[in-house]
């Protein structure tokens, strides 16, 4: 893929379908993200494991990380990609989104529980941070590599 230069006047913020294609990536991310994040919050909640709380939430940050890229490397195989290339482009395209969406979930439950708590009203709000923080970069990225709205 060859990169466009875009100066901040040709960037637009602008394109429907550009937020659209990059909403459904970042969901696919806040899925992948989700599955490591909370199941490893749940795991240590329910078996009550003795362990420090940012321990715990250092573990979900990287869990999260891991699935989402397991996740998006399944994606990228099934649309006919080589192992090795869909492992490289999933870790590449959105290593920064996983990482500021997992801090931004464990913030969250942190300000909001104490941390490494899964409750019935703060995983809603934990979903929406944790989409809502990378949308923006990932609409970015889909510009700048001119991966929109045609």
């Amino acid at each position: 893929m060859i990169e466009k230069n875009i100066t901040s006047e040709d960037f637009n913020w602008s394109c429907k379908h550009t937020w659209r294609k990059s909403a459904k990536n970042t969901m696919w991310c806040v899925i992948g993200c989700v599955i490591g994040d909370f199941g490893t919050i749940l795991y240590f909640q329910l078996t009550q494991t003795p362990f420090p709380v940012l321990g715990i939430m250092i573990l979900a940050i990287i869990n999260g990380i891991l699935t989402s890229i397991m996740l998006e490397t399944f994606i990228l195989m099934r649309q006919d990609f080589k192992f090795v290339k869909a492992l490289k482009t999933a870790c590449g395209m959105s290593f920064i989104s996983m990482v500021a969406m997992e801090t931004t979930m464990n913030a969250t439950d942190y300000y909001l529980t104490g941390g490494a708590q899964l409750t019935w009203w703060v995983v809603p709000i934990m979903l929406m941070v944790g989409f809502l923080t990378p949308w923006p970069y990932n609409y970015w990225r889909l510009k700048k590599f001119n991966q929109a709205c045609h």
